[in-house]
């Protein structure tokens, strides 16, 4: 179905003449093309604005879910026709050649879920992900290994866990494999590790590299998975810890950028509980632990949410830490590993009173990111047409029922929206005290309040 947008009596003409060449496939829709195009988007192939390209953009942008469902969008102007989205229906060209106008065609690969995997994580790839694209783009089957259980969003069908003969094998994981891996293999290294160093005065660049390379030579961790270092303060000026730290930055980091040095008061790093302290270290430098207790200080404040209050994928908070390599000594040198250990999310997302043009932006990007939601029947038909193709759905009849099967997705390592009428209060109330939630982080996205009558 082509639906057709017109706001002016001239466009209505346009409109009239474009639905005369493409007959009953074609619709004019009258009124402003905001709610109209919010109700149809998922019944319709073809979108015609007849409105400048960076306000259809402005208009489409909440309502796009997936390349290969989305409707084809077309702008028409005066002079021109431009493919804005899709193009799969080639319809510029048809509506060019009617109007007499200059088809404008936007073309390139579409965006992979894969590069949107990656871009979730924050992921370093090792392997052909093109390759792999391809391969879910022609809806073969993909297996997906994670081990971790990173909270991951909607993908689709063909990409799961649960695949016997799978053309290829995508692994999400911070350690080096312990096998050989087929060359259909992709890994997607997230950036959960922390490494904390300490050393004695003078101490040489090699010593510091040297003892860092064993966290991946006898303890599997891959260092493309590092994320940042960590010390304490009174080392800020110590040349071999920070030439071994751009050095690591420069072979392992994304774009050879230099990783972060946190550094740390001894006082503060005193108040990290570690399992090796140190009588002797404690004397020297006030703490009785610089690495662990600088890997474990540094990984907890990166695992929690930034001033913006923004949600970090890999965690939230200091329970999502944990020490992998406690501290390794040689040469003068001691490091230790923390891993920022991924959570489960669930997020509770209030509709508001109804209508779609009062949900909250932050909501509907939320219903779109989501692999599973939940909610009762009424609510789950108000946003069906914003969720991923790939996304579960489970019809609930109870905030409890639907507290239990949200806690029960989030802990399969599912992005998981449990929604609710009104400010969803009562689900967000049902899911902070179903039992296994501790163990999750749950968030809330309040709807907007129904007016309420004087």
């Amino acid at each position: 179905m082509i639906g057709l947008f017109p706001r002016s009596r001239q466009e209505q003409r346009t409109a009239t003449e474009l639905a005369a060449r493409w007959g009953p496939d074609a619709m004019l829709v009258d009124g402003g093309p905001g709610p109209a195009l919010r109700r149809m988007w998922s019944s319709l192939d073809v979108v015609v604005l007849f409105l400048p390209v960076g306000a259809a953009v402005r208009l489409i942008a909440p309502l796009l879910r997936d390349e290969r469902t989305d409707p084809e969008v077309v702008c028409v102007d005066e002079r021109f026709a431009v493919t804005v989205s899709g193009g799969a229906q080639a319809v510029a060209p048809q509506i060019a050649e009617v109007l007499g106008r200059t088809p404008v065609l936007t073309a390139g690969e579409a965006v992979s879920p894969l590069d949107e995997l990656v871009d979730h994580l924050s992921a370093t790839v090792d392997g052909d992900l093109a390759g792999c694209a391809r391969s879910v783009a022609d809806e073969e089957h993909v297996r997906l290994v994670n081990p971790h259980g990173f909270p991951l969003p909607a993908l689709p069908e063909n990409v799961s866990a649960h695949c016997d003969e799978p053309e290829w094998t995508v692994v999400v994981d911070d350690r080096r494999p312990t096998g050989e891996l087929g060359e259909r293999t992709v890994r997607l290294i997230p950036p959960t590790l922390v490494v904390g160093v300490g050393a004695v005065r003078g101490v040489s660049r090699t010593a510091v590299t040297g003892l860092m390379s064993r966290l991946d030579r006898e303890h599997g961790l891959d260092p493309r998975a590092i994320r940042a270092f960590a010390t304490a303060e009174s080392k800020a000026d110590e040349r071999g810890i920070l030439d071994a730290v751009q050095d690591l930055g420069f072979w392992h980091s994304a774009d050879a950028e230099e990783l972060p040095l946190r550094l740390y008061p001894a006082a503060e790093l005193a108040e990290v509980e570690v399992p090796n302290p140190s009588a002797e270290v404690l004397r020297e430098t006030g703490t009785a632990s610089v690495a662990e207790a600088a890997a474990l200080r540094a990984a907890g404040e990166l695992a929690a949410p930034d001033s913006h209050g923004d949600r970090n994928p890999l965690g939230r908070n200091d329970i999502a830490v944990e020490l992998v390599v406690p501290k390794l000594v040689a040469d003068g040198v001691t490091v230790a590993a923390a891993r920022i250990r991924p959570r489960g999310q669930v997020t509770v997302v209030g509709l508001g009173p109804g209508p779609a043009d009062l949900r909250t932006p932050r909501a509907e990007a939320e219903l779109r990111r989501a692999a599973a939601v939940i909610g009762g029947a009424r609510d789950l038909d108000q946003v069906r047409d914003l969720l991923h193709p790939g996304a579960r759905t489970e019809v609930v009849d109870s905030a409890g029922a639907g507290a239990r099967a949200a806690v029960a997705h989030a802990r399969d390592g599912h992005a998981t929206a449990f929604v609710g009428a009104g400010d969803a209060a009562a689900e967000h109330a049902a899911v902070r005290a179903e039992p296994g939630s501790a163990d999750l982080t749950i968030a809330a996205i309040p709807g907007i309040p129904a007016p309420t009558t004087p």
